[in-house]
């Protein structure tokens, strides 16, 4: 399998790429308009320099040159472009030559990144899957006509749709970082076009099929894992892969052919006239760069060092995705377990929200000294979530009258538990793992979850012969 990705981000500006009209979704439809969208006689782009912004400080984030750069007309009809021509970069786009590492360590090449205006919305009513073919009519909104994007190209580097989701999670994740996009791809300010193609290992690459404006890293996975299969079975039956557009059908799961595959010369695109060269001085290039923040990646390091878990482990994926990192670390900051808060904040994610940093760090305290066990925690936590005792840990715990158990008391229950299953207790001295889970549950139930589990492990380790 080789896939590429091509994704396309609505930027966060306040007005379009080329007209002071609003960049906002969620609108009446057609009221966010003018005579640049519309593509009325006599109108002219002005570009935005905050769209200019955006984009150099996604490059700079996928490790791309800032380059010189110029705009085209980029000229195809279609009903959702009334000007019967696109707004685009084509030979010299803004940023070029970059790179994205996944959790996992994997790079994905960048091709380039370039800056483009974005299309109206078509909207097929009857039909089947909301298509324009067999549709009844169709309904135009040009408020999403001229929005800023930026067309992120990878390089053919993907071998797996698991890679292909992990990338477009990774690049969304910094999108929000650097607040360049919401990247909310169930509004469609980020959308996903995938070239995929297969061949023997070694072999030269063969015909691709572009799927297009895929809508979930769900639906993402999914679309390609298909059209890899469709391909591989049409080669195996000595068929041709025709190079051609097609689209995804959620309801279905395939792939569905939309058009054949246009090459650059269909659109003939040719140097935009009414706009000058884009050509950033190297001060404001430094300036953006200097005010990126720490990246996620950088984060999940920062996260994985503290508490000791792997950088692509799931608690660490989970909380820097939730933005929540800086929480955990500061629980550390404040003289908490960090590693206990990172299992906290990851099974409970309303934490954050609800309770101070400090009592996250007094309730870690207290589970990792033994004032409270591991079970005692977790519903001391859902107590303090809810807002009870002034979410203090402590006044919560001797409200719920959860005590350290008295060892001597802990003992005879972890006996009584030996007694009960000898068959359990004879494999767990056999060096049987499991067997110990038994005994261990055997001692949580005596004593209704207030004994401490590490305590029960030790005293069971103790009595082997």
């Amino acid at each position: 399998m080789v896939v590429g990705l091509e994704v396309h981000v609505e930027l966060a500006t306040a007005t379009k790429l080329f007209s002071a009209s609003p960049n906002r979704f969620g609108d009446e439809p057609n009221t966010n308009i003018d005579p640049v969208t519309l593509g009325l006689p006599g109108a002219l782009p002005v570009l935005n320099r905050h769209a200019v912004e955006l984009a150099m400080r996604l490059g700079l984030a996928l490790n791309c040159r800032i380059q010189k750069s110029t705009f085209a007309r980029k000229n195809y009809f279609y009903p959702d472009m009334p000007k019967a021509y696109q707004i685009s970069q084509y030979e010299d786009p803004i940023t070029a030559d970059g790179w994205l590492d996944l959790p996992d360590g994997f790079r994905v090449g960048i091709e380039r990144g370039h800056l483009e205006e974005d299309t109206g919305k078509s909207t097929h009513v009857g039909g089947a899957g909301g298509r324009i073919h067999g549709s009844d009519y169709s309904l135009i909104d040009f408020n999403r006509a001229g929005v800023p994007l930026v067309e992120v190209v990878s390089r053919p580097d993907i071998r797996h749709p698991d890679q292909a989701k992990a990338y477009a999670s990774e690049l969304r994740a910094i999108l929000v970082a650097i607040g360049a996009s919401d990247a909310k791809m169930e509004e469609g300010s980020m959308r996903v076009d995938a070239n995929v193609s297969v061949r023997k290992p070694g072999a030269d690459f063969n015909t691709r099929c572009e799927i297009k404006n895929v809508n979930s890293v769900r639906s993402l996975g999914r679309a390609i894992e298909y059209e890899a299969k469709r391909q591989i079975a049409l080669h195996e039956a000595g068929e041709p892969v025709v190079q051609q557009t097609r689209h995804w059908d959620e309801n279905d799961g395939k792939t569905h052919t939309l058009r054949s595959k246009e090459d650059a010369d269909d659109y003939r695109y040719f140097p935009e006239p009414d706009l000058v060269v884009v050509d950033p001085e190297p001060e404001w290039i430094d300036r953006v760069r200097a005010a990126l923040p720490v990246l996620p990646a950088a984060r999940r390091i920062a996260l994985a060092e503290a508490t000791g878990q792997s950088v692509d482990s799931e608690p660490v994926l989970l909380v820097v995705e939730r933005d929540q990192d800086r929480y955990v670390l500061d629980a550390g900051v404040a003289g908490g377990d960090v590693a206990l808060a990172l299992k906290h904040v990851k099974e409970a994610p309303d934490t954050s929200a609800t309770v101070p940093v400090d009592r996250l760090a007094k309730l870690t305290t207290m589970e990792s000294d033994g004032t409270i066990t591991a079970t005692q925690a977790k519903t001391v936590l859902e107590a303090m979530v809810a807002g009870e005792h002034e979410a203090d840990p402590e006044k919560i715990a001797a409200a719920l009258g959860f005590e350290a158990m008295d060892t001597s008391e802990l003992e005879q229950m972890v006996d009584a538990a030996i007694a009960e299953q000898p068959d359990a207790w004879e494999k767990f001295c056999a060096g049987e793992g499991k067997a110990m889970g038994a005994l261990v549950g055997a001692v949580m139930k005596a004593s209704k979850g207030q004994a401490d589990g590490k305590a029960v492990t030790a005293l069971l380790q103790q009595k082997k012969p």
